[in-house]
Formats: structure tokens, C-alpha cells, sequence
């Protein structure tokens, strides 16, 4: 039987493994920073009265540009953060991966460069090479934070056509201030031109504020996000960007026809519907990270600062080992390849008490 090395795939995929979190069954899982809380009763009630007539017409193409959605999406995003939006800025899809492959597929490829901080989300730097986009790798500062003038001199040196920006960021839960985000973009564009994509996937978790607003003044900067973790919607897999309406008009050029189905796109107006009362969710998880915090400091851990709903803490002779010794006791966290370090995702109090136990008869 032929394997995967036998077949005429890209040579730079060759020998590479597919990204994703192990899948362990035992009792506590927190290693893919879920939201803890199910939506509750009375909301699946009514998004299931409401699928019925999106259920009825699935013989139908749903509409292509979900301009219902994106007009929620806007008024959402106005919410929180007091700017004036229109669908015209905003546009949807699969999850933020979709979003951010879409954005490399447009303004990344071959003989194009993107540039990335790390350690950071992984996922980034899978995207640039499945669009064939190459990646340049920078390191943040021992306590991973960006600093500004190494990162303007990267900038400066590489010269890449897209630089992407974490707020909080993922694995070490970071923040990182409106400042840096101007002072990074007006780098890229003084090397560039530019596109910086500025993830929030956790925004609703920071304590710093967005940097959302300064899309106003800077037409190359686009903000992505995503429904999966403040509003609790991982299974849903939807994520949005907001920037210009050319940027829009620029992913649409790459889109897949009708990539958004009709009972996604139904299920998400309904809930963004209720979307205050979900996100009081939020604080119940942060005072959860803060407890968390607290606990693993007693117990002899170092912690990175977190503006998540996880924390990274170690530091581990053998992160590995840890991991699995971790496992063993109960408790599934993510060993997410930095060294000495391992991350927990916020579960509820209860999940929260397992892991604390599992890693208090685990000393560093």
C-alpha cells in the first residue's frame, strides 16, 4: 500500500506532520483553549427553531457573501469598540484560519514573504507555506514580548509583504499595546508596502485595549477574529476580519464560491443576537486565569504574563516528560513546542481544581 512519501506531493511538505492537538481521553481536557461554557438552553432552543427554514431550502446556495452576517458582525464589533463599521469592512469565513489563508492567498505566494514573531501561533507559518508564501522567523525577547526596535530593525533587514501582529498571543498569552501594533505598522510600511494582520483571536480575554480602532487611518492594517472563543463557538467554526472595503474586495477575489453554509450563517446572526449575555462568561474566565496564576506561582512555577483564557508556565528540565506525567494524573494540557514551557487552557473551577492538583504532586 502506498504511504504519503511515495506520492508526488510538494517537495517542501515532504516529511512534515499535519498540525493539531492530540486528542487523549481523560478527564479534564485544556489544551486547545476552548471556552468552557456551553451555550445555554433557551439559546439552543431558539437556534434550532430557527433552522427550519434554512433546513428546508439546503437544496439552495446559500448567499455567497453573507451580507446579513457581516452586517451583524459590524454592528458587534461597533458595540465593543464605540467605530463605525459597515459590512463594506468586514468579511467572514471558516474560522480565522479561513480568513488568514484567504488573506495570504491574496496579498502573499510565491516570490512574496511574511514575517512572524515567535514563539506564536503555528498555524501562521502552516498557512504561509500551504500558499506558498515564505516565512521569516523572529524572535521575541526572553520574556516574550516584542521589542519595538528589534522588530522594526527585522522589518527593516527582511522587507516582507506581510507581517503578522498577536494580541493576546498564542501560546504565551502576551499582550501587546496599541503602540507597538502603530509603531511595528508604519515600520512595515516604511520597508514595504506592507499588509499587517493584526490576530485577536483572545481579545475579549486582554486587559490591554484593541488596537482595532486604528484601522481608520491605516488602510494596510486588517484585524482578525474569531466567534470560537469569547462567544463560545469553536464547534461553528466562523471568524471574521475588519479593515477597508478593498481589502474585503481583495479576498473575494480568492474565495471559494458560497464558502460560508447556510446554517452556519443562520446559527451566527442568532447568536451574535445574544452575544452580551454570552460574553459575561469572560469574566468568570479570567478570574479563573487569575486563580490559576495565583496557584501555580505557590507551587513553585514560573508563569507568563497571560491576557488569554490560558497560561503557559514551567520552566521544565523535560517539558515533555511533564506533559506527560500531567496526563497521566488527569489533567490533558498542550505541550506546544516551546521549550521548558507547557500551556493550559481556563476550564471551568471544577476542571480547574483537577489541574491544579495533577501539577502540585508534579513540582517543576
Amino acid at each position: 500500500m502506498a504511504s504519503i512519501e511515495d506520492l508526488p506531493i510538494r517537495a517542501e511538505l515532504k516529511g512534515l506532520t499535519a498540525y493539531g492537538a492530540p486528542r487523549i481521553d481523560v478527564p479534564v481536557r485544556l489544551h486547545t483553549n476552548e471556552n468552557p461554557y456551553p451555550l445555554p438552553d433557551g439559546l439552543v432552543d431558539e437556534i434550532l427553531a430557527g433552522l427550519g427554514p434554512v433546513l428546508r431550502g439546503l437544496n439552495r446556495y446559500p448567499d455567497r457573501d453573507a451580507v446579513a452576517l457581516r452586517t451583524a458582525l459590524a454592528k458587534h464589533v461597533e458595540a465593543g469598540t464605540g467605530l463605525p463599521l459597515s459590512e463594506r469592512g468586514i468579511w467572514a469565513a471558516n474560522g480565522s484560519n479561513e480568513v488568514i489563508q484567504q488573506l495570504l492567498q491574496a496579498f502573499g505566494g510565491p516570490g512574496r514573504t511574511a514575517l512572524g514573531f515567535e514563539p506564536s501561533y503555528a498555524v501562521h507559518r502552516e498557512i504561509a507555506r500551504s500558499t506558498g508564501t515564505g516565512w521569516i522567523s523572529v524572535p521575541r525577547a526572553e520574556d516574550f514580548t516584542v521589542s519595538v526596535d528589534a522588530s522594526r530593525a527585522a522589518i527593516a533587514e527582511h522587507r516582507p509583504d506581510v507581517v503578522f501582529l498577536t494580541a493576546p498571543n498564542n501560546p504565551t498569552g502576551n499582550g501587546l499595546s496599541p503602540d507597538t501594533v502603530s509603531a511595528l505598522y508604519d515600520a512595515a510600511q516604511a520597508a514595504g508596502p506592507a499588509l499587517v494582520i493584526l490576530d485577536e483571536a483572545y481579545v475579549d480575554f486582554q486587559r490591554t485595549p484593541s488596537a482595532l480602532p486604528l484601522i481608520e487611518d491605516r488602510p494596510l492594517l486588517v484585524v482578525v477574529r474569531t466567534l470560537s472563543k469569547g462567544l463560545g463557538l469553536a464547534g461553528l467554526r466562523l471568524g471574521y476580519l475588519v479593515g477597508t472595503a478593498a481589502i474585503v474586495d481583495a479576498v473575494q477575489l480568492v474565495r471559494l464560491p458560497y464558502h460560508l453554509s447556510a446554517p452556519a450563517q443562520a446559527i451566527a446572526l442568532t447568536v451574535l443576537e445574544h452575544a452580551p449575555a454570552l460574553l459575561a462568561n469572560v469574566g468568570r474566565i479570567t478570574a479563573e486565569r487569575d486563580r490559576m496564576v495565583r496557584a501555580l506561582v505557590a507551587a513553585g512555577y514560573e508563569v507568563t504574563a497571560s491576557e488569554a483564557n490560558f497560561v503557559q508556565f514551567g520552566r521544565f528540565r523535560d517539558s515533555h516528560r511533564a506533559w506527560r506525567e500531567i496526563t497521566a494524573r488527569g489533567a490533558l494540557v498542550r505541550d506546544s513546542g516551546v521549550p521548558s514551557w507547557l500551556r493550559v487552557s481556563v476550564g471551568t473551577p471544577e476542571e480547574n481544581d483537577v489541574f491544579l492538583a495533577a501539577v502540585r504532586e508534579r513540582l517543576p
